[in-house]
């Protein structure tokens, strides 16, 4: 496959960086024009909603130089995360960014988008990013004047086209998979909604509501009906090889991946055992929502001491993982956090969150109804590992020419 050589700068229309409208007094809001932060820039092409936040259309029309087009390249070149990628689409625009993300705007005439995207992705190039980033002072950055000078080794466009078909192929079994966990889950959240915050659950139409709580339902907290931490590794005590956990594996109700590694490689934080149906959630910064439902760990699966791990007790876990995801249960964290530069919460605070149990015939309705959605989703889950496990084997033997398409 014959490549040339070429600068970023000569393949691109435009090359900046986004604007948080703070500095300039101006403020997000609760909904409107979408407004994507540097956590949204995942590594995958679907963009992570969690990391957008939100602002009018006057700040927007105000930010021009931060307004995205459809198949721009994101990149971070500010913080820890420096070299991390997306791709814009029809669907999220509009759109605005902030000054930590990077804009590269691709002459479609010179190079396919979606190319440069996954010129990005490569494991090398993102490593690249992560070496230049990081030897800049404590924050870690790339300017714009080096993302310019970046060069990529650029095939013929037909060939780009070829190979983006492929690795598309992978992504959009992916995105597929996601929309149906999504479906899923949604599902399930609007059940307990229905029936444990609207109170219109199966015969509630036969059951009296007392000072505001359905008659046999209990007022308790989380600490009696589930428990926390139940247990761990000891020190040198370890799987001889394990999968660790850690805070960066997890996303907004996700484990993204699990790093393999021998026990003698362990960071000490690798402790936390978790069991099928446990919920794990991140003690640091609660109201970025680093939680996920555990379902059918593999043995060698180990879980950092920065999660605190919640095992029920006396509620099945579909109704545990509803319960602790809510927002007012997030808001319940974030009020109970200490440390002004490292906000953190304890496994007591978890516990005392106050909790109103439902009958036990009821719980067990609902775990019937809901069970089934989450072992689709592990399923699901464990289907778009494989295919990401696949796609980031294949994708730098397309780009380097090992493999021709």
């Amino acid at each position: 496959m014959n490549h040339s050589e070429i600068s970023i700068g000569d393949i691109t229309e435009v090359v900046t960086k986004g604007t948080t409208p703070s500095t300039y007094g101006m403020p997000f809001t609760d909904s409107g024009i979408n407004f994507i932060k540097a956590e949204a820039l995942n590594g995958d092409v679907t963009l992570d909603r969690n990391g957008f936040a939100f602002v009018d259309e006057k700040t927007h029309e105000k930010l021009k130089r931060s307004q995205l087009r459809v198949n721009d390249v994101l990149l971070t070149i500010a913080g820890a995360n420096v070299g991390r990628c997306g791709y814009v689409r029809q669907n999220e625009l509009p759109a605005n960014t902030n000054q930590a993300v990077g804009i590269v705007r691709v002459k479609t005439d010179t190079a396919n988008p979606r190319y440069i995207y996954y010129h990005f992705k490569n494991p090398s190039t993102f490593s690249m990013c992560q070496s230049i980033g990081g030897g800049q002072a404590a924050q870690p950055n790339i300017n714009l004047t080096m993302l310019k000078n970046f060069k990529i080794c650029l095939p013929e466009l037909d060939q780009q086209n070829s190979i983006v078909k492929v690795i598309a192929s992978y992504d959009d079994l992916i995105e597929n998979n996601k929309r149906r966990i999504e479906l899923l889950e949604e599902s399930a959240r609007q059940l307990y909604r229905e029936w444990f915050v609207r109170f219109r659950f199966p015969g509630h139409e036969h059951i009296k509501i007392i000072d505001g709580v359905p008659e046999e339902w209990e007022k308790t907290t989380l600490g009696e009906v589930a428990i926390t931490n139940a247990s761990s590794h000891k020190a040198k005590e370890l799987p001889e090889n394990i999968n660790y956990i850690d805070i960066s594996s997890v996303s907004t109700g996700r484990i993204e991946f699990k790093n393999g590694m021998c026990s003698v490689d362990a960071p000490g934080r690798a402790r936390r055992i978790a069991k099928h149906g446990d919920v794990i959630w991140s003690n640091v910064r609660p109201n970025l929502k680093a939680y996920a439902l555990v379902m059918h760990p593999e043995e060698s699966d180990v879980f950092s001491t920065g999660f605190t791990v919640i095992a029920g007790t006396k509620v099945p876990f579909s109704f545990l993982y509803h319960f602790v995801t809510t927002d007012s249960f997030v808001s319940h964290l974030v009020n109970h956090t200490t440390g002004a530069s490292y906000p953190a919460v304890r496994p007591p605070d978890f516990e005392r969150a106050e909790l109103l149990k439902p009958t036990n015939s009821l719980l067990a309705q609902f775990h019937e109804t809901c069970e089934p959605n989450y072992e689709l989703i592990s399923i699901l889950d464990g289907q778009n590992r494989q295919l990401a496990k696949a796609r980031d084997i294949l994708l730098p033997k397309l780009m380097s020419g090992e493999i021709t398409v």
